[in-house]
């Protein structure tokens, strides 16, 4: 059995082999990005303001799926390493199973109560339909939300990165097509900007099934399983920090919103979408390189490789520096030619997004080290200290951030509250690394 996991990488190698979750990852930033796009240019900034209103709902959709793919990942890359591959197939059987019934359960919460989630959020009266029209569609699509993340982060794990990135590209470029489809030539409104990611998103899920059911002689592949709440108590305790973060990415952008309509109206909060489109998907790449990186740290530490951990730490940390100064730098001089791909038509937006974009950008000297340290705790199974790091930086920090700083330099301060989480966060990761250095000999 050809085992991906186990090699020996160099930092070369070791990029390589991150790179497909890289790409994967912004692909995935993508798919609400894309939709925006379309909706900005081909309707208008209201529009684009209620994309940003119900994505709370969508960040806890991701924030199961990278909880379950995560947590799982990371047990399953451990068992692996120990050689218990039998083991390994139950775990990955019996997490897909819970991620098609939780997408269910949400989908169905949401449409049932869906007019009193959207007041919840924040929509007034001037963006309500829109609000509704997007959302009604695309909770259709949640269980495969939940699916396409799972198969995303198992075929690296199952040591078949290029995959995955192979059939995310096919759902990210089925979603820029069928956006222009819909929108431009149905004139579907952002009912169609929802199909399109809904369908986006089912096609790496409907792939995953497909595959990992076909292929018997892989890694992975589904296997009969009893559900064990031991198992899921794990996984869920392991990738806890993923959903803390994603659970906090909702409450936290309802603030963003509150803040941006109390100062310059929707307008404002189309604005606020811009800047957040541009964080998620340059953050990707921290994302993608951490996530796929994972499995080999568990598979190391599981087999208890530590000159191999140690490499890989070292990588990553070179990897991760370097990208932050990349990132700032292109963010800094790219503001212009980003923004106007969202407001080209709207020059208020255009304004109001530009003159917060530098402040913003400080957050990506920081956010990088963040990011990788809660990943590489979790794939070391301490789910808890993965966790903490995200909660800091996800929730603490911001809502204090949040609650302070616009209070005392108005707009800027809404600018600034996600660099100044960013830069205390980072103080903690880079305290919890040297802490816990000796316990998981990774330097």
């Amino acid at each position: 059995m050809n085992n991906q996991l186990a090699i020996k990488h160099t930092f070369a190698s070791l990029l390589k082999f991150a790179m497909p979750s890289i790409i994967m990852m912004v692909f995935l930033s993508m798919y609400t990005m894309v939709d925006g796009v379309f909706v900005a240019n081909f309707i208008d900034d209201n529009a684009l303001a209620s994309l940003n209103i119900v994505y709370p709902i969508s960040s806890i959709i991701i924030g199961f799926g990278i909880m379950f793919s995560t947590g799982a990942s990371a047990i399953i890359g451990k068992e692996m390493g120990e050689n218990n591959y039998q083991k390994a197939k139950q775990v990955f059987s019996s997490i897909v199973v819970i991620g098609i019934i939780v997408g269910i359960l949400i989908s169905s919460i949401t449409l049932l109560n869906i007019e009193s989630i959207i007041k919840l959020l924040g929509a007034n009266d001037a963006i309500y339909q829109y609000c509704y029209d997007y959302l009604s569609v695309l909770m259709l699509f949640a269980p495969m939300s939940i699916l396409q993340l799972l198969f995303q982060f198992f075929f690296t794990t199952a040591g078949k990165p290029n995959y995955g990135l192979i059939v995310t590209i096919l759902g990210g470029v089925a979603n820029i097509v069928l956006d222009y489809v819909f929108i431009v030539n149905f004139d579907m409104g952002v009912q169609g900007a929802a199909l399109a990611t809904g369908i986006g998103y089912s096609i790496p899920a409907l792939f995953g099934i497909l595959y990992f059911s076909i292929f018997r002689g892989s890694t992975l592949n589904f296997v009969k399983f009893k559900f064990i709440l031991s198992d899921l108590l794990k996984i869920c305790s392991n990738g806890i920090s993923e959903m803390v973060t994603n659970l906090a990415v909702a409450i936290t952008t309802v603030m963003f919103n509150y803040y941006m309509m109390k100062f310059v109206g929707e307008q404002g909060i189309a604005a606020i979408s811009i800047i957040l489109y541009a964080q998620f998907l340059l953050t990707a790449i921290f994302m993608g390189y951490s996530s796929g990186i994972a499995p080999v740290i568990s598979f190391n530490y599981g087999s208890k490789d530590y000159e191999q951990l140690r490499a890989n730490f070292k990588y990553s940390i070179i990897f991760v520096v370097g990208a932050s100064i990349i990132m700032f730098v292109t963010a800094f001089f790219a503001k212009g030619m980003i923004i106007n791909i969202f407001a080209s038509n709207e020059p208020e937006v255009f304004a109001i997004a530009y003159s917060g974009f530098d402040l913003f950008s400080i957050c990506y000297l920081f956010a990088g080290i963040n990011i990788f340290a809660s990943s590489m705790f979790t794939a070391l199974s301490n789910g808890w200290i993965s966790a903490f790091i995200s909660f800091c930086r996800s929730f603490v920090f911001i809502i204090l951030s949040l609650l302070i700083l616009p209070n005392v330099i108005d707009i800027n301060g809404v600018y600034l509250a996600i660099p100044l989480a960013e830069l205390l966060t980072m103080v903690v990761s880079i305290y919890c690394i040297v802490k816990l250095k000796d316990e998981y000999y990774y330097y």
